[in-house]
Parts: C-alpha cells; structure tokens; sequence
C-alpha cells in the first residue's frame, strides 16, 4: 500500500533519512521507532508530504505520491499528533468535521458519523460534542484529535507520538483503544515513537531506525526472540526480553484444561506478563483460570509462564 524505494532526506548537511527501502502492506499496524534523530518522524511525514523526500521514490496505491497535490492525499491518510492540534474556538464536533465539511459532506452524515466516533472512542455525543478543548482533560482532548483523524475514513492512519505527553494510565487505555479500533477496522496505521513497551503492545510490525537507516523490521516477536545485533538488543532492554515476551501472549494460551486450582481466578485474556505478578504476588504454582462470562477453563502453570519466557 506504501512503499519506500530508496528514499533519503537531508536538512542541509544533515542526512536524517538515508536510502530507505521498505514496504507497509494494507491492514498492518507499522511502529516506526528509534532513538531522537532516528527519523522516524521524518519517514512519516513524507508519507503524507509534510515533508518532501530529496531522492528516491513513495508510492502509494502504487502512485507516486508527487503525482497527487498535497491536499488531496492527506484528505486520505487521517493525522495524529501528540499536541492534538486541535482549534480552541470550535467544538468537539466542529474539530471532528473538519476533513468531512471540507469535502462537502451532507450536514446529517456529519452529525452521524462524529457521534460513531465519539461513542467509538469512549466519549458519550450528549455530553462532549458540544465541549471546547479547554473544557476537556489532555486524554479526551487526544481522543478528540483521533477521531477527527479518523473522520473521513481515510485509508491511513499516521500518528506522531500521539500518547506521548499523556499520564500512565490514560495512555494505557488509549493504547487498547488503537488496538481495538485496528482489529475492528482493519485500517492500515502508521504510528512513531520512542517507547518500545508502546510498540510491542501495538504492532503487528515494528521498524527499527538508527541515524536514518532501518537497523531491524519484524514483528514484535520476531524482534525479542531473535534481534539482528547488539544495538538491537539494547534497545529492546537486554535484560528485559523474556519478560517483554510474556507480555505479547495471553493466559488462554498457556491454559491447561480440565484442571483445578485453589484461589481466585484470573481471565484467559490476560497477559502473561501480568499472569506472572500474580504468581509472585500469591507465592502458587497454580492459578484457576476463568472466560469473560467466568466459566472456569482450567489453570495455568507457573513453568509453562517461564517456558513461554525462553
């Protein structure tokens, strides 16, 4: 859907993406991440021309981007930032209609479709569509500046380090959000940061820069279980990836039916990586194990937790 063919850009004398190949497939949540002055910032606004590439060649849908004006192509590809951006003087709702008035949408389907996106994203229509951005706290305001992202059902969705000025906690549910719009939706996103834990936790695939240049791609398993180098492995936490690995697998997984445990039980839809806190926290070898209507499923063991780990 997007391809990078030997694409550079340098800021004066400073080379910030150096002949970059690399092909994003429609559906896939990429993560492009890396340390400052990587550019994976750079990398993703040239996806949508914020920023023009030097040399090389974009593609999308198998056009060269250059032979579309700038405006229409971010008219397809929704845009996220960090900060929001979004008007103070306009309303929730006003924000959210921006790309749909812009092209000509019928009053009623702009009313429908910001109230599907604000129920989408956890904030009911009655109460927030008609809130200003000062009214909101920084976690509504971000669900705002997502769903005007996603308004027009762009065929992209790029997000710059869209949860990075957020709180722990708000940032975690607007991480399983993403995630559930993704798997509902199907949309092919592109998101930048700097937070590896971000990454692991969304990605289908995860692309790794180093001064300009792809070091690794892969999913976030293929990643932990077999990086390219040190540098790799450095970045991931070299200390940290077995337990990293737990966290990409859910308790259903590891689960050992027709069994019995004593305790109270933990769902199947959670990760092993918190399974394992439970176990510490408990001092067990067992867990009894429950499905969302709390049937029990069976236990999982504390060694199959640490085979996963290998």
């Amino acid at each position: 859907m997007i391809e990078f063919l030997g694409v550079s850009k340098s800021f004066g004398d400073a080379a910030a993406v150096r002949d970059l190949s690399l092909s994003i497939e429609r559906g896939e949540f990429t993560v492009l991440i890396g340390g400052s002055g990587s550019g994976k910032s750079t990398t993703l606004k040239m996806i949508n021309r914020l920023i023009e590439h030097d040399a090389g060649r974009i593609l999308f849908q198998g056009q060269e981007i250059r032979s579309f004006k700038p405006e229409d192509i971010r008219r397809r590809m929704g845009y996220a930032i960090q900060s929001t951006g979004l008007f103070p003087h306009w309303t929730v709702a006003q924000n959210i209609a921006t790309v749909p008035q812009l092209l000509k949408w019928p009053a009623a389907r702009i009313a429908q479709r910001v109230a599907e996106l604000l129920g989408l994203l956890g904030l009911p229509p009655d109460q927030y569509q008609g809130r200003y951005p000062h009214q909101l706290s920084g976690g509504q305001q971000q669900r705002v500046g997502v769903a005007r992202a996603l308004a027009a059902d762009p065929e992209v969705l790029l997000m710059d380090e869209p949860f990075g000025a957020l709180d722990p906690i708000t940032r975690g549910a607007l991480q399983q959000e993403m995630a559930r719009i993704h798997r509902a939706s199907g949309k092919t996103i592109v998101l930048v940061t700097h937070d590896i834990d971000e990454a692991l936790g969304l990605a289908t695939r995860i692309v790794l820069l180093d001064q300009g240049r792809i070091v690794q791609a892969g999913t976030p398993t293929e990643l932990l279980r077999r990086p390219a180098n040190d540098f790799v492995r450095d970045f991931l936490g070299r200390g940290e990836i077995g337990i990293k690995l737990l966290g990409l697998e859910t308790v259903a997984a590891r689960v050992r039916p027709n069994e019995l445990a004593e305790g109270e039980p933990i769902a199947a839809t959670l990760s092993l990586r918190d399974a394992l806190s439970v176990f510490v926290a408990r001092s067990v070898e067992r867990l009894p194990v429950v499905d969302a209507q709390g049937r029990p499923l069976g236990t999982l063991h504390f060694a199959d937790l640490l085979h996963s780990a290998v």
